[in-house]
């Protein structure tokens, strides 16, 4: 079999290059991914060094990366539990929707743009990125924070509202009736609902059937990652959206088979996160982001204050102090994958909408997990300080240290 030596040798400059960042963002406990996205926007066309070969590879890996961290996301809580932080967390979903998609149905209006250009904005504006904030939550060990069911419940209802705005946007773009559109909004959210009725009835055997016969690493890799691919490939066809359908399936997995699982999944989970990260800067010409960056910055000021406000609410809801509700707020300000699928859905990559939204998904993907990585810090806690939080189905004091004095639990 032939390999194209341009493709290996692109991989592996890529690779180490993610390598040398990654260790770079470490040496200064910072997350990698801002300097992963400025990696994507120096690779890319127009950038200092293109990789024009490995292109297709990254497009692929980028989708697989965004279903592999929904999955590992959704493997830290139980259906139960999660339903019912979601259905405390509707009124957030709420707040969210009206405070982040107004700025951008706004600026579209301000900026001329049409019904079709104004709708695309109001969701680029509207929805953060799942991929990007579920690696940061990772990477800043707040999995078990007291804000963070609050932060993934409005994720996921965003998720969710873009069951529904998806099919309606491709209608009103391609110059559809409402009977159409309201058709598709239907569809989308029956299969929502369906998705999780199944998932809370009869999850349970998927983790029955994942751990028969007791299966090796290798097996047990193979079977996850079948079941997950297929059930966001269903998911992605109802229009409910790829990782929609892994955090689901994640969400079905307890106990010792959630447990395996994240162990099998971390480095695959992390190569193709990586990828995925370095995605969203190589889909962006660096030679179109100069003319839109005034506006870009102006929108993405105004809806970093929205989303931080957006999740201050829903971390009040859950019962967290005032810094929990600050890093739940920078938690969300990041932009991503859903905005960069909504403008190529229209198909105006090439005009000002497109390098308006790609400028402003590129500001906020870079700066919102730095804000995050220092806003509601919280100082090294004292001697007599215990209060526990839940990582991983066990018990975290604020000290990194196990109640029963052993080791702290492995994060995933």
């Amino acid at each position: 079999m032939k390999v194209s030596v341009a493709l290996l040798l692109e991989l592996g400059i890529i690779l180490a290059t993610l390598s040398l960042l990654g260790t770079l963002a470490r040496r200064f406990t910072l997350s990698p991914i801002p300097l992963y996205l400025l990696a994507g926007l120096a690779l890319g066309e127009g950038g200092i060094a293109p990789v024009p070969a490995a292109g297709a590879f990254v497009e692929t890996g980028a989708g697989i990366g965004v279903v592999l961290l929904l999955l590992a996301l959704g493997l830290e809580f139980t259906v139960p539990e999660f339903a019912a932080s979601l259905h405390r967390h509707l009124p957030s979903g709420a707040v969210d929707l009206v405070l982040n998609a107004t700025p951008g149905a706004v600026a579209g209006w301000l900026l001329g743009l049409d019904a079709t250009g104004i709708l695309t904005l109001a969701g680029v504006t509207y929805i953060s990125s799942s991929g990007i904030i579920a690696r940061l939550l990772s990477d800043l060990k707040r999995l078990g924070n007291r804000e963070t069911p609050a932060v993934l419940s409005v994720l996921v209802l965003e998720d969710f509202a873009m069951a529904a705005f998806l099919p309606l946007l491709a209608v009103v773009a391609t110059g559809g009736t409402w009977r159409q559109a309201l058709l598709g909004v239907l569809l989308a959210l029956g299969a929502v609902l369906a998705a999780l009725a199944v998932s809370y009835w009869w999850g349970h055997h998927i983790g029955r059937m994942l751990l028969h016969l007791r299966p090796d690493a290798e097996q047990l890799l193979l079977r996850v990652l079948g079941v997950t691919l297929i059930v966001a490939a269903v998911a992605e066809a109802a229009h409910i959206s790829a990782a929609v359908g892994a955090f689901i399936v994640g969400l079905s997995l307890t106990g010792e088979a959630a447990d395996q699982a994240r162990q099998v999944l971390s480095p695959l989970r992390d190569l193709f996160a990586a990828v995925f990260f370095l995605s969203i800067g190589l889909s962006v010409k660096p030679e179109t982001l100069l003319p839109v960056l005034p506006a870009a910055v102006l929108l993405g000021l105004v809806t970093a204050l929205t989303k931080m406000a957006a999740g201050w609410y829903a971390a009040r809801r859950e019962g967290t102090g005032r810094r929990g509700r600050l890093r739940a707020g920078t938690a969300l300000i990041a932009r991503g994958e859903f905005s960069l699928v909504m403008i190529g859905l229209v198909g105006v990559r090439q005009d000002r909408l497109g390098a308006l939204a790609a400028g402003y998904v590129l500001l906020l993907a870079v700066t919102g997990p730095v804000v995050t990585r220092f806003a509601g810090t919280r100082p090294a806690p004292s001697a007599g300080t215990s209060r526990q939080v839940r990582t991983g189905g066990e018990k975290l004091d604020l000290r990194g240290e196990h109640p029963a004095g052993g080791q702290p639990p492995r994060q995933p």
